[in-house]
């Protein structure tokens, strides 16, 4: 690789790949932040920034391993994002990087800062986040970070399908299809920081990232420290101009020199407009009378306390008549140097090509000639950063994340053999005693090592899988005192991530029930494992939820319920359906949710993802379409690993109406909102998650619930034979209007007296339609034919109408593929035709012929 000059002397090797960690940083500024995950050894691939007096500290500081990365532009032009994409090839021609690590954004803020009283119209700045949303859309980084102002998510940009919206829906509406993301206000002092910043900061972790959430990575909280802690160390300076011997930055920053009797008297937390002498009110003079100055804010001109923490430090730092600026005991601005502690910068950061050391033995004139240059651009970039430590920490988890290796099942399974966990007291014994395995790691082992799983139909539920259910939960602020149900807890898997989200809800009470008491007790030493915060107080329910007695109603229920149908368990199944709307199924999670909509105000379950089509759930879905239906997860095949269902999760709020439901699917990686009404139309006979524009086009053409089906359940391979009187027809045997011969395929019988089937034996206006598939295509039954159980056979609901060839030939055309997919909400398993699917096979309307 000599395409550029190389600051950082690392070699090309495929090999280096597995430990080398690379990110690539927008709207960059002079790379403070970032330079946190310099300390932690990753790799800058590219940094943009729009001005060159702030991109040549970044070099200074030998950010980018390649001159090329340095890249000087407007993140809206195409020439600045091809540079970019350019150093990304370079990377991975040379070093095998097939993934970028992380992608960090940090877009003008001035559009939404309160501190900027000259706001006009800032939609078009506010909409410079766009170009990072398309950046990480287009890049797919393992991670990325947008930082900004309070202010940030709250705030109106033009999306890229043109229209405005709140930069909180165009992040979600963009990324959370391919990421699970947390946004949080958050005060930087509370985690680390030495001063005030109140700001946003949103985390989004790639899913297919298995078991890592943004908690995971996001800043540990800290116990604040005070301004002495941070600076009280730092020689006083008295004299204006004065430069620290030891420290060019550490300076005494000159003003006008009538301003000193201003703050000569004010005691700490003390303005100079609370001067008696009104002489010492800041004011300027016009045509010889005292005009005062006006006071926007309330810290102008103000002393700072000692013992308080430092305040927010903002761009013009520089000057008393901004905010917070005033040193608590000497008449001055914050120095440099003191910005730099307060903002968490490192000693070890450059502002100069020239050596720290050989800055220190310049003359004082050359001292005071070269920060009169350079001073009003380093203060600029300290307002406008993001603290070093903040994202130090961050690339510290992000690294340490990527570097755990991650516990198999092979690997559990026989780490249960080898300890004997199968067997409960050996179980408790290990969890206790491991140091090694965290939380997530040993409730893995208890699910698997539980020899009850299969009975209890319980399952392992991820943590990122926990992550993405409980961020759309209501937020924290909504509440005081917050009572949650986990009906079927099993080993508490949802446990963290309700923690983590509601740690600042003053009391928090989690009842968790499992009818397994070996559940319990196993839970309870796998709690003990979490760091658990005083507002948070969790009470153990050993019951079968569906007969237990609550005697309260929850803010929230949430959980991931057994799915299990009853066959055999005649009294329990009545005890069970004693008190339930849908009395049409056996399987319990169906009852599960309707008791969690009886005791709860929100509820969130993953369930499996017949729920939003089978016949045997039309009682379930008429029950809850009447509530709120906030969200519905759509998790295909990927909810649990190893086990062959789909599951959805919804978000249930039973004390409000309908209305706009957002569908996030891990099938097409998207996020979809519509009317509740429009994806539970009553014209249709289940739920369309899917629904859209083109969906309607084609329903448009066509007049619906024409047929019933029938599908054989007598007919196998040990009844046929390869020749006979009958012909049994199989799916791969349906052609579009026609009958497929395949040698070694076909198949006959001789007999079907017995067989239910034989009543549609040389039928007419029977319809042939292969099951289980998103291909569909149809034709008559043959004379002389019968069809096993891969297809349906349609007949008419009623006599008077007519279907023709042409009607069925439409069902194998492109368009009619494309609506039927959505029909059977993009399902891979759930692909029966019943007699709710067999709905959407209709006949075309005479206009559309």
């Amino acid at each position: 690789m000599t395409k550029t000059k190389s600051y950082i002397q690392i070699k090309p090797s495929k090999g280096i790949a597995a430990g080398l960690r690379t990110y690539i940083s927008l709207f960059s500024s002079a790379g403070i932040g970032c330079y946190g995950f310099k300390e932690e050894n990753f790799y800058c691939i590219a940094t943009v920034e729009l001005l060159e007096r702030r991109l040549k500290i970044q070099k200074y500081n030998q950010k980018c391993a390649y001159e090329s990365g340095y890249i000087c532009g407007d993140m809206t032009l195409q020439e600045t994002q091809d540079k970019v994409f350019s150093e990304m090839d370079l990377w991975k021609k040379g070093f095998n990087i097939e993934d970028l690590d992380v992608l960090i954004a940090t877009p003008p803020c001035q559009g939404m800062s309160v501190a900027n009283h000259k706001k006009k119209d800032e939609l078009k700045r506010n909409s410079l986040v766009i170009e990072s949303i398309k950046m990480a859309k287009r890049i797919k980084p393992k991670f990325f970070i947008f930082e900004n102002v309070r202010a940030f998510l709250r705030a109106t940009c033009t999306d890229i399908d043109g229209q405005d919206k709140t930069i909180k829906e165009a992040i979600n509406y963009n990324l959370s299809g391919e990421y699970n993301i947390l946004c949080q206000i958050l005060n930087f002092k509370d985690y680390g920081n030495p001063s005030s910043r109140t700001r946003t900061l949103v985390i989004g972790v790639r899913k297919d990232l298995k078991e890592i959430t943004p908690f995971d990575v996001f800043p540990n909280k800290q116990k604040e420290r005070t301004l002495r802690d941070i600076i009280g160390g730092l020689p006083s300076l008295k004299v204006m101009g004065e430069i620290s011997k030891n420290d060019i930055y550490h300076n005494f920053r000159k003003y006008s020199t009538r301003m000193e009797s201003w703050i000569a008297d004010i005691k700490e937390g003390q303005s100079a407009f609370d001067n008696v002498d009104t002489t010492k009110i800041p004011h300027t003079i016009k045509d010889g009378l005292i005009v005062y100055n006006a006071r926007k804010n309330g810290d102008k001109y103000t002393r700072q306390y000692w013992d308080k923490v430092a305040p927010c430090i903002h761009t013009r730092n520089d000057i008393m008549a901004s905010q917070n600026t005033v040193h608590p005991v000497d008449n001055r601005v914050f120095s440099i140097r003191e910005v730099m502690l307060m903002m968490s910068v490192p000693n070890s950061f450059k502002w100069s090509d020239i050596p720290f050391e050989e800055l220190n033995k310049l003359p004082t004139k050359e001292k005071e000639a070269f920060l009169k240059k350079e001073e009003m651009n380093i203060r600029q970039n300290l307002g406008e950063a993001v603290p070093t430590v903040i994202f130090r920490q961050i690339a510290h988890k992000i690294r340490k994340v990527l570097c755990k290796p991650a516990l198999s099942e092979q690997d559990i399974k026989a780490l249960i053999e080898k300890k004997r966990l199968t067997n409960p007291s050996c179980l408790l014994d290990y969890i206790r005693t491991s140091n090694y395995h965290d939380f997530r790691d040993l409730s893995k082992i208890a699910e698997l090592a539980n020899a009850q799983r299969e009975d209890n139909a319980a399952y392992y539920t991820r943590q990122d899988i926990c992550f993405s259910i409980v961020n759309n939960l209501p937020e924290a602020r909504e509440y005081i005192e917050l009572n949650i149900l986990e009906p079927s807890i099993g080993v508490g898997n949802f446990l963290p991530t309700l923690i983590q989200k509601y740690s600042n809800v003053p009391t928090v009470n989690i009842d968790v029930v499992d009818i397994d008491n070996v559940s319990i007790e196993i839970l309870k030493e796998l709690v003990r494992k979490i760091n658990i915060p005083s507002n948070i107080h969790i009470n153990y329910i050993n019951a079968d939820f569906l007969l237990y007695e609550f005697n309260k109603k929850y803010d929230i229920v949430v959980g991931n319920p057994p799915y299990k149908k009853l066959t055999k368990e005649k009294e329990l199944l009545s005890a069970y359906k004693s008190n339930v709307y849908n009395k049409d199924t056996n399987n319990i999670f169906s009852f599960f949710i309707e008791k969690a909509m009886r005791i709860g105000d929100i509820v969130s379950l993953i369930v499996p993802k017949s729920l939003i089509n089978a016949p045997e759930f039309n009682a379930t879905r008429s029950l809850m379409k009447e509530r709120r239906m906030s969200h519905i997860i759509d998790f295909g095949e990927k909810g649990f690993k190893g086990v062959k269902i789909e599951t959805i999760c919804f978000i249930l709020d039973t004390q409000k109406k309908p209305k706009t439901t957002i569908v996030e699917s891990y099938i097409t990686k998207q996020v979809y909102a519509n009317q509740q009404a429009y994806l539970m139309d009553d014209k249709f006979p289940y739920w369309l998650i899917y629904r859209n524009d083109e969906f309607d086009e084609v329903a448009n053409k066509m007049d619906f619930n024409v047929f019933k089906a029938y599908r054989d359940r007598v007919i196998t391979k040990s009844i046929t034979k390869n020749n006979g009187r009958i012909r049994v027809l199989k799916s791969r045997n349906i052609g579009d209007n026609k009958i497929v011969n395949i040698p070694e395929y076909d198949s006959y019988i001789d007999d079907i007296d017995s067989l239910d089937v034989a009543k549609y034996l040389n039928q007419t206006n029977c319809i042939l339609l292969p099951n289980l598939t998103y291909n569909p295509r149809a034709c008559f039954l043959p004379k002389g034919c019968i069809a096993d159980g891969s297809v349906a056979i349609l007949t008419l609901v009623n006599d008077s109408y007519s279907i023709t060839e042409t009607d069925l030939a439409f069902y194998a055309t492109d368009s009619f593929t494309k609506f039927y997919a959505i029909a059977r909400n993009l399902g891979t398993r759930s692909l029966n035709i019943d007699n709710n699917s067999v709905f959407f096979f209709g006949k075309l309307k005479s206009q559309q012929i």
